[in-house]
């Protein structure tokens, strides 16, 4: 029997003395109390270290205290005092680390020595560095390149992540699957087909210029905590904030800037202005009906001779298919809008009238939109609301994909990308003098698929937690074992390390905020925020064992033992220094990496040119493009007992890394395995706080897919709708059920049947249905 959670009603706003104390917690808990708070004062600071969570931006002017709680929490997870040596290892079987959580495993500290995998003790044996290399080498000359799976985190610098790039495409694969491959691959199907660009069109500044805010389906209390602050300011000065969510997240309700003792005493800022709990998978919908007013009142304006409600001389000169779109809008039921959105007709009028009568708008939008199987059109539904009025390309105004982990973004800029067409072959084939492959290669389902049929045969992890990250957990564990070669690189011990396949590798790399010695001095290293604006970042801290390499230095050295010697890339030079690899990343994108060296620790970023902002659409027709969605607005089931199923992310975590088992904002204590519902659905099914239930997936192919004893509290979200932790509900997950276009695995509406769990004494079977239909 899994613990029980303890459930308490937390009242308070974020940020103020809770995140405090929990910044406190961290800091003992990871035996870094004061080296953590001397460091913590040159994070995301110009000439400092950039933080290894959140990719938001960074501001030019930052505060005395330029980080968040999950930014707190991030450094002192890295900077622990805690390591796992060889002894660890000699003491626990990968059989018995398969029995620990997630916790526990990370929980354990810091990786100190490279290690390989022993079959027959089923334990990790140390291995000397060039040992290592050389047989990782061996082996992947040994396998088809197309066979090969070269992954990446998004924590990975940019440096590193083009030479591993390189690295890849010179051994002979385009099979480079990531991260965003799991959040944001949305967005960058969906914006350059509507915009011309595969990021957002927004910068730090225009969060001080904007009159109005969007958000859809994005908690920026445990996601991106700093952007708090921006949002703040914002609502202070009278500015709306509009919110869609199917729950009530605190940090877009109220928050109390903790380095504000005025604030610490008087009490916090309300953030959303409108706060809509949209149904699971509603926010198109509701976007279409805030569309449909927004025309409505245009057709109104242009009949009655008033100011028009629609940017004519925007839509007219830089836009395409609009009058497409607005049918599209009238033809739009209003009761179907209510039914598949889960909103009342008046709530989006609010919200329409709001958009209506701002200038500049600026739309934000997280996972709670990527993560469906429509995503991909909800995103183009976003632009369209923005599209209206002229909300791209001004100051104040644009669209905000909130990104996930820190160099996410950035490293699809230089070359991480399993689409040819995103990389530049062409100029990669005349500086290197190699042909790179010209095969599209896997994502990240399509690796998944690929490691069931067995068909992938090697797996390279710059970083990350793939195993757990992934759907289809019961089916990929076991096929991971079929695997002939795997290599993963890591600061700490996750599950990926502990599930091994023919011929596994451990190897332990130095994290981002120690220093970095290499043979001209210590080295910088860089990344890309959401906003697209790069930035410089130094180690602080001394490395926490004497024998970690860098991540380049890795790549380095498995270049140059699987490839050979090779005259055009001289990898040691580019790992004495790594302002040769900035030289060699603007070689390859001159236009975008302009005087790379010397402006890399601008204050504040320097922003990657982007056409979009300077209304320039590099689409096929030159116009930003108006869509009509292709699916309809599925309304909500009915009457036959399947509810919907949303993964979320906890106070106590980013994202697969678990600091504790708490949701402080949700009053959730010592317990993951909890599944909030609406009291409303608590009550019909016989249900009362507390009880156990078990989900199951409803697939129809033949997978069972189901996860027991889930603690049942109830909560604030929509009727039929359920919330469960990532990556703990994960296993429910079809690797099929994806966003059409983008292959994200659709985590935020996963259809289940609930089962009440039985004492098997009284009960012969254990389970009861309670939905059934």
């Amino acid at each position: 029997m899994r613990q029980k959670a303890k459930i308490e009603n937390y009242d308070a706003p974020a940020g103020g003395w809770g995140s405090l104390s929990a910044v406190a917690h961290i800091l003992t808990q990871e035996e870094v109390a004061l080296l953590g708070s001397e460091i913590l004062l040159k994070q995301n600071k110009t000439g400092g270290f950039m933080c290894v969570s959140c990719s938001w931006a960074k501001p030019a002017n930052p505060r005395m205290f330029e980080f968040c709680e999950n930014g707190a929490k991030a450094t002192a997870w890295e900077i622990t005092g805690k390591t796992v040596t060889p002894e660890f290892f000699a003491q626990h079987t990968l059989t018995e680390l398969r029995t620990w959580s997630d916790h526990q495993l990370e929980e354990q500290g810091r990786l100190t020595t490279p290690m390989r995998y022993d079959p027959g003790s089923d334990k990790y044996l140390p291995v000397d560095w060039s040992e290592a290399f050389r047989e990782i080498g061996a082996e992947l000359n040994a396998l088809d390149p197309r066979s090969v799976i070269m992954y990446t985190s998004g924590r990975a610098s940019l440096e590193a992540s083009y030479m591993y790039q390189l690295f890849g495409r010179m051994y002979g694969t385009n099979n480079f699957p990531d991260s965003s491959n799991m959040c944001h691959e949305t967005t960058s199907v969906a914006l350059p087909e509507v915009i011309g660009v595969p990021v957002g069109t927004v910068l730090l500044k225009d969060f001080d210029e904007t009159d109005c805010i969007f958000f859809f389906g994005h908690n920026t209390t445990t996601n991106a905590p700093r952007m708090l602050h921006p949002l703040q300011e914002a609502a202070q000065r009278g500015v709306p904030i509009v919110t869609f969510n199917p729950l009530r997240e605190r940090g877009l309700e109220r928050f109390v800037n903790p380095q504000s003792p005025v604030q610490m005493i008087a009490g916090g800022t309300r953030i959303s202005s409108q706060y809509h709990q949209v149904r699971i998978g509603g926010d198109a919908a509701a976007i279409a009906g805030i569309c449909k007013w927004v025309i409505e009142s245009d057709d109104f304006a242009r009949t009655n001779g008033g100011p028009r409600v629609v940017d004519v001389a925007f839509v007219e000169q830089h836009t395409a298919g609009f009058e497409e779109f607005a049918a599209f809008c009238r033809a739009q039921d209003w009761d179907q809008i209510e039914r598949a959105s889960g909103l009342p007709r008046t709530a989006l009028l609010d919200a329409a009238n709001t958009y209506m009568a701002a200038d500049a708008v600026i739309a934000n939008y997280g996972m709670g939109i990527t993560q469906h199987k429509h995503g991909v059109e909800t995103a183009k539904m976003i632009v369209n609301l923005l599209l209206l009025r002229g909300n791209i390309g001004k100051a104040g105004a644009g669209i905000s994909p909130i990104r996930g982990h820190s160099n996410v973004q950035g490293q699809r800029t230089v070359g991480i990308s399993e689409k040819t067409k995103l990389v530049p072959l062409d100029k990669l084939a005349e500086l290197y003098g190699f042909e790179p492959p010209r095969w599209d290669g896997f994502s990240t389902v399509d690796a998944c698929e690929g490691i069931l049929k067995g068909d992938v045969r090697g797996f390279v992890s710059l970083g990350g937690n793939f195993v757990r990250a992934i759907p289809e957990r019961s089916l990929m564990e076991p096929a991971w074992s079929g695997l002939r070669l795997s290599v993963q690189i890591a600061t700490k011990l996750n599950r990926s390390h502990i599930v091994p396949g023919e011929v596994t590798y451990l190897l332990p790399c130095l994290g981002r905020i120690e220093i970095d010695r290499q043979a001209s001095g210590p080295q910088a290293v860089s990344m890309e925020d959401s906003t697209t604006c790069v930035h410089g970042s130094r180690g602080q801290r001394q490395p926490v064992a004497d024998n970690l390499l860098s991540e380049p230095a890795i790549v380095a050295a498995l270049a140059k033992a699987t490839l050979g010697p090779n005259p055009a890339v001289d990898w040691d030079a580019w790992v004495s220094d790594y302002a040769r690899v900035r030289d060699a990343i603007e070689r390859t994108y001159p236009d975008q990496f302009k005087e790379f060296n010397e402006r890399m620790f601008e204050p504040g970023g320097f922003p990657r040119p982007l056409p979009a902002r300077e209304r320039i659409w590099k689409t096929p027709n030159g116009k930003a493009n108006f869509t009509v969605p292709k699916a309809a607005f599925a309304p909500p089931r009915e009457g036959d007992g399947i509810y919907e199923l949303m993964t979320m992310r906890a106070d106590g975590q980013f994202n697969t890394t678990i600091y504790t088992e708490d949701d402080r904002f949700r009053g959730i204590q010592g317990s993951r395995y909890v599944l909030l519902m609406n009291p409303a659905d608590m009550e019909d099914d016989g249900l009362k706080s507390g009880d156990t239930v078990t989900l199951v997936t409803e697939a129809g192919d033949g997978v069972e897919r189901s996860l027991s004893e889930l603690q049942v509290v109830p909560y604030d979200i929509p009727r039929k709708s359920l919330a469960g932790y990532y990556p703990e509900c994960n296993g429910l997950i079809p690797l099929w059920h994806y966003a059409e276009g983008s292959k994200v695995p659709a985590a935020k509406s996963v259809p289940v049947r609930l089962f009440k769990d039985v004492i098997p004494e009284i009960i012969e079977g254990g389970e009861v249905p309670i939905s059934t239909g």
